[in-house]
């Protein structure tokens, strides 16, 4: 058996004895393996524009594993404002494409993205967040403090609160199987997800604007209490379900607008918040010719807790 040695040593005279191996007169130029293809690229960018934030977020700040093939990690990629989707009291939502042109053998990727910003200080209204954040608590005393003052720094900390509170439901619920937007990251009081579009390159409807069919409709229901089931197996309500903040996309059904996600259990006000959440929801299948029980969905949903 040969030995470490004499096997290293049989390759030392590799450069003479490659007419051997290959049958190639010719000899191996050692600057060969050190040929580098360059492709410019364009560093301007638009007033709509930025590159990608991706690797600007600590690890823990971007989205679950394993990670859907569309998210775009690329370092090179660029960030494009295209637009409002939506504006609200805590937060306004804009549509965002990040891609990356082809460069050398890696091909052109890119995906729509939901840009939502938590607005700060005095530009957000915090009338009814005192009963949502019940039992929650803030390490930093400081911050605490400023909060309570409703300070500008106060306004800032609490707008990061609520987006990294969103941050943190999406990838519970995402990991739990519940029909939310995959959370791509997060970055201060920017929070950004997967772009629930129509198919057509629009943005999905709301649950309220559609008129499904009767069939349909029960796969809708039976997907929202899935999603609402494994909430509560989770301890949680949505705290804010509405068929405003349930997507219709096809055949699929996907929750949103998550920052004020309930603890059933922590919060005082849990039990109602839940039971709101099956009555909001009860009542719209009811009227749309499914007539659902918002007691007995309610008794599901805790038996799931307890």
């Amino acid at each position: 058996m040969s030995s470490e040695y004499e096997l290293s040593d049989s390759f030392s005279d590799l450069d003479s004895r490659w007419a051997e191996f290959t049958g190639d007169e010719s000899q191996p130029d050692p600057a060969d393996a050190y040929v580098f293809q360059f492709q410019s690229i364009s560093e301007e960018l638009g007033p709509d524009q930025r590159w990608t934030t991706w690797l600007d977020v600590e690890r823990g700040s971007r989205g679950p594993e394993p990670r859907p093939d569309w998210v775009v990690t690329e370092q090179a990629a660029i960030d494009t404002e295209l637009g409002v989707l939506k504006t609200g009291k805590e937060a306004d939502v804009f549509l965002l494409e990040r891609a990356v042109q082809a460069i050398g053998d890696n091909p052109a990727k890119s995906s729509l993205l939901a840009a939502k910003r938590y607005r700060t200080e005095e530009h957000r209204s915090f009338h009814r967040s005192t009963s949502y954040v019940e039992g929650r608590r803030t390490r930093n005393s400081r911050d605490a403090r400023a909060m309570a003052k409703k300070s500008s720094h106060g306004r800032s900390v609490a707008a990061g609160q609520w987006a990294y509170a969103e941050w943190d439901a999406l990838n519970r619920l995402w990991k739990a199987g519940v029909p939310v937007p995959y959370p791509v990251q997060v970055d201060g009081t920017e929070l950004l997800m997967e772009f629930i579009d129509d198919g057509a390159g629009g943005a999905a409807p709301r649950l309220a604007q559609v008129r499904p069919s009767k069939e349909l409709l029960g796969q809708y229901f039976e997907q929202l209490r899935g999603g609402m089931r494994e909430l509560a197996r989770a301890g949680l309500a949505h705290g804010d379900l509405s068929p405003y903040n349930v997507l219709a996309q096809g055949e699929r059904i996907v929750m949103i607008d998550l920052p004020q996600v309930v603890d059933i259990v922590g919060n005082p006000k849990g039990m109602d918040f839940l039971l709101r959440d099956c009555h909001n929801m009860a009542t719209w299948f009811t009227n749309r010719g499914l007539e659902i029980d918002e007691q007995e969905l309610f008794a599901d949903l805790l038996s799931m807790v307890f």
